[in-house]
């Protein structure tokens, strides 16, 4: 992965954005990673991998039988009312 200093980023902006579409780019300010850069259309990739991970572990729970928002409020309810 490229890098640029968080002042270099600054300086040379143009360049750091057409880096950046070829391929993610870690910014450094005082020696520490504080940002990484990417094209539009990686971050679409990218998003896209996490909607299909929280679909699947929602799918998973669903297939678990947890409880809908229905039932956790019913739950939640009763609960509530023990305590009075």
């Amino acid at each position: 992965m490229k890098y640029f200093t968080a002042k270099d980023a600054k300086n040379q902006f143009g360049r750091l954005l057409d880096q950046s579409r070829a391929e993610p780019v870690l910014v450094v300010k005082h020696g520490r990673p504080v940002a990484v850069v990417l094209s539009y259309e990686e971050y679409e990739r990218v998003e896209e991998l996490e909607r299909a991970y929280w679909a699947a572990k929602a799918g998973a729970a669903d297939a678990e039988g947890y409880l809908g928002a229905a039932e956790t409020e019913a739950l939640i309810d009763r609960r509530l009312a023990l305590r009075d």
